[in-house]
C-alpha cells in the first residue's frame, strides 16, 4: 500500500541567514534512510558551511540561482538547471543573488547529520 506523506517536517538550518528546508521524505519525516527530498527556499546572501557529504545531492533550482562552490571553482546553477554534487566532494551552497532561490534537493542516501561533514 502506497505511503501518504501528508505534510513535511520543517527542519533548522545551517548558514549565516533562515533558511526555509521543509523535508517530505526522509530520515526525520518520513523515516527513510534510502533517500531525502527536500523543498528548500533560501534568501539572497545566505550562505552554509562547505561540506564533504557521504551521499550524493541531485539539486533542481525551481527560483533564482544557487551556487554551489567546489575545489575547482563555482558553478550558478539558474531556474530550469539543475546539478549533481558528488558523495565525497567538497561543496558549498549559497545564494548570492537578488530573490536567493527556490530549489528541491534530493539526497541519496538520505541527508543526515553524521555524514554531511560540515567545516568547523
Amino acid at each position: 500500500m502506497p505511503t501518504l506523506i501528508p505534510q513535511p517536517t520543517r527542519i533548522t538550518a545551517a548558514g549565516n541567514k533562515a533558511k526555509l528546508i521543509d523535508e517530505y521524505i526522509g530520515r526525520v519525516n518520513s523515516k527513510t534512510s534510502a533517500l531525502s527530498v527536500a523543498h528548500m527556499r533560501s534568501p539572497q546572501g545566505w550562505q552554509e558551511p562547505g561540506q564533504a557529504p557521504e551521499f550524493d545531492e541531485f539539486t533542481i533550482v525551481l527560483k533564482g540561482t544557487l551556487r554551489v562552490q567546489h575545489e575547482s571553482g563555482s558553478l550558478d546553477v539558474a531556474v530550469g538547471q539543475a546539478v549533481i554534487a558528488h558523495s565525497g566532494e567538497w561543496i558549498q551552497y549559497s545564494t548570492p543573488h537578488e530573490g536567493g532561490a527556490e530549489y528541491i534537493a534530493v539526497c541519496l542516501p538520505a541527508f543526515s547529520m553524521e555524514t554531511v561533514h560540515r567545516d568547523p
